[in-house]
């Protein structure tokens, strides 16, 4: 965001320079056809050479002020306009930064506008960078206490969020996808951000009400009140222990073991649910375990998930997480809570089994002594 703004700043200065410049040339040129001439074209070509003259110093004097109090200037709106913030989107060529709990930009019929908009600003080279609330934080569960009378599951409104980026992105081009970058945070969240280029919409989060029904300020980047939300995006994309990307949000990498034999490594959907990580054991993960099963069994040893490890980062931030060891424990169909973890894989993931089987395979992770 520095270097974007310093090039910006530098843009606005390129200008300024250039158009003095221009009118320090005409009048060049006109007092010295006045010298060259005489009568009624002299005295007129010497007045307004001397008028461009004045006015060139003029520019070069007063537009960085007059420019540093239009980026002072703040725009209050009523709420936040969605159409009007998407309309900016498609325009945007430089960077799009959203800091929220969730965002109402892909809710109902504003998905597929929103989804359109940030593809078009990709197209044109904008680099987009999103930070939603982590779900499973207690950040979250203290954001729903302060929504409770409006009924509304801020987890499950963030994790409907994540899938449909998740979804969204899958989708791109590989270039393009490098450049749609997207995190979830677990600090308290103070502030919200939508930004498009140079100008953004900030709000805070009032008790009982959702920012996006509370006033909006429009300010400039370059404004006191754009520098400070600025720091605070920055803080939070930076604070690697509390920020995970969307791909280990969205799979956890689990190592199979047995005894101190790694036997292979497999992405897998996984829930956290009162600090207790599961892990969907269908797929990959299922083969592995099925033809180590196989092995036990010929070298006359119980064929038995519990008989393995497993290895992971737990938890599974950017930086700072640990792998950790764990042992295996397979859900039964009567285990208690299955109907709540099941319920959590389907929020997450928008179905679950993701193949449609009515068979599930779910294992947890049981940190090791």
């Amino acid at each position: 965001m520095y270097q974007w703004r310093m090039r910006n700043g530098l843009r606005r200065r390129l200008r300024t320079l250039v158009i003095g410049g221009l009118l320090s040339t005409v009048s060049a040129g006109m007092l010295v056809a006045a010298w060259s001439t005489g009568g009624f074209t002299s005295d007129l070509l010497l007045n307004l050479g001397s008028s461009l003259a004045l006015a060139a110093v003029s520019y070069l004097i007063f537009d960085p002020i007059f420019d540093d109090a239009r980026r002072a200037r703040v725009q209050e709106h009523d709420r936040f306009d969605r159409a009007t913030f998407i309309d900016r989107m498609r325009e945007t060529h430089h960077q799009i930064r959203i800091l929220d709990t969730w965002t109402l930009l892909l809710d109902g019929r504003a998905r597929g506008r929103t989804e359109q908009a940030m593809r078009e600003a990709l197209e044109q080279g904008a680099t987009i960078r999103v930070l939603l609330l982590d779900p499973d934080s207690a950040a979250a569960r203290q954001r729903a206490e302060e929504l409770e009378r409006r009924q509304i599951d801020v987890a499950a409104q963030i994790r409907d969020n994540l899938r449909h980026l998740q979804e969204f992105r899958a989708g791109l081009a590989t270039g393009q996808r490098s450049r749609l970058r997207i995190c979830v945070y677990d600090a308290s969240p103070s502030i919200q951000l939508y930004q498009w280029d140079g100008r953004a919409l900030i709000s805070f989060f009032p008790i009982g009400k959702v920012s996006f029904d509370v006033p909006q300020l429009e300010v400039d980047m370059a404004s006191p009140w754009g520098q400070f939300v600025d720091r605070r995006f920055d803080e939070l994309w930076d604070h690697r222990d509390h920020i995970r990307t969307l791909d280990r949000y969205w799979q956890l990498d689990v190592t199979l073991t047995d005894g101190e034999k790694r036997l292979g490594t497999s992405a897998v959907p996984y829930v956290n649910a009162d600090d207790q990580v599961y892990v969907d054991g269908a797929g990959h993960l299922a083969h592995q375990l099925a033809h180590q099963a196989t092995q036990h069994v010929r070298e006359g040893q119980q064929a038995s998930v519990a008989a393995l490890g497993a290895l992971a980062a737990w938890p599974p931030r950017r930086a700072g997480q640990q792998t950790c060891a764990f042992h295996l424990v397979h859900l039964d169909d009567d285990a208690p809570g299955l109907a709540e973890i099941l319920a959590l894989f389907d929020s997450k993931y928008g179905g679950y089994p993701a193949t449609g089987d009515t068979e599930v395979f779910l294992l947890r992770l049981v940190p090791a002594e």
